[in-house]
């Protein structure tokens, strides 16, 4: 049966809440918000180490969060993955997860990347960086994330709306350095700065510095990859035009987030879920993670994919994630009072 046939069966729940399949196998149900085609090679992989089949069922996060509380015990959700630690504690804070005791994972991911009580587990990391017009700007004209509230830079900065939880997350992440005072005054410089209406996604904002829209943008680190990467002359054209900075090297270092997954609770098949997650932390799915959506691995030693090793050396904060998720809800309301629509 194809992975699409069985998430198809998933959606209506036939015969998938038992931990054997028809054919007596082993099975792992995985309910993901990860939207990555790439994240297909995790899944063959851990199919091919462990004999234990993969039920996948592809949804936006918020949704899926909403169907596996709906389901209750009944539902046959193992295993729950997304993207942003915001995501993660909104799950946590739904009592999505259960506890996992693994020393595997405990000595793979690092404390920073995974929540104090081990409900989830970070397993790929993204880097929010800024990006900036060489053509404006003979060489990075700024150094830290609080210059983007600098007035010099009035009208210059592109970057998404405050719903976006990439963004959030960076502001809780400032919180924890600043203060929640400090960041709200950096947020409403911040406004003051930007150059149109909040719109799009992070490659929008890289295509904004491009076409002149802005000389400043914010976003994740592996939409420029794909650009750099991209069979496209004009996707190639747009990457070579604008630089990267990676902030607050001489400090706390840049700001990161994580791709995570965590164990549900009342899972019908809890082996096969820990089997999963500790999978996930092994040196094979660190580098598929890496190579597939040019993500940086969470495990200490394991090199990322080729494109993203000029970039490995560089200062992370090390701020716990579960950090962010506890201050996600302080970011929303103070980048509103800021007027970040």
């Amino acid at each position: 049966m194809s992975r699409m046939i069985r998430s198809a069966a998933l959606l209506i729940g036939v015969g998938l809440s038992a931990g054997i399949s028809v054919a007596g196998a082993q099975t792992l149900n995985l309910y993901t918000a990860r939207h990555y085609d790439s994240d297909e090679a995790l899944y063959d992989a851990f199919e091919r180490r462990t004999g234990v089949e993969v039920n996948v069922l592809e949804g936006d996060s918020d949704q899926l969060i909403e169907r596996i509380s709906r389901e209750g015990a009944a539902s046959p959700a193992d295993v729950f993955m997304t993207v942003d630690a915001a995501r993660l504690q909104r799950a946590e804070d739904a009592g999505l997860f259960a506890p996992v005791e693994s020393s595997v994972l405990e000595d793979r991911i690092p404390d920073a990347l995974r929540d104090p009580d081990n409900l989830w587990f970070g397993f790929s990391e993204r880097v929010r960086i800024v990006f900036y017009d060489r053509s404006a700007y003979d060489e990075p004209p700024l150094a830290r994330y609080e210059a983007l509230a600098d007035p010099r830079f009035e009208g210059e900065v592109c970057i998404r709306s405050s719903s976006n939880d990439y963004n959030q997350s960076l502001v809780a992440s400032l919180i924890a350095a600043n203060g929640p005072e400090a960041t709200e005054d950096w947020a409403e410089g911040l406004v003051d700065n930007m150059a149109r209406t909040p719109q799009g996604g992070d490659t929008d904002q890289i295509r904004g510095v491009a076409a002149g829209e802005c000389s400043l943008a914010v976003g994740n680190h592996y939409y420029w990859v794909r650009l750099s990467l991209s069979d496209s002359d004009a996707d190639q054209a747009v990457a070579d035009q604008v630089g990267m900075i990676f902030p607050n090297q001489e400090d706390r270092g840049t700001h990161r987030n994580i791709g995570g997954a965590g164990m549900v609770e009342g899972a019908p098949n809890p082996d096969a879920a820990r089997q999963f997650l500790e999978f996930l932390a092994s040196d094979e799915a660190q580098k598929l993670f890496s190579a597939g959506n040019n993500e940086f691995p969470a495990v200490n030693g394991v090199e990322p994919v080729a494109v993203l090793q000029p970039f490995s050396d560089y200062k992370l904060d090390d701020v716990r994630m579960s950090v962010l998720g506890e201050n996600n809800a302080d970011a929303v309301r103070l980048m509103d009072r800021a007027g970040w629509r």
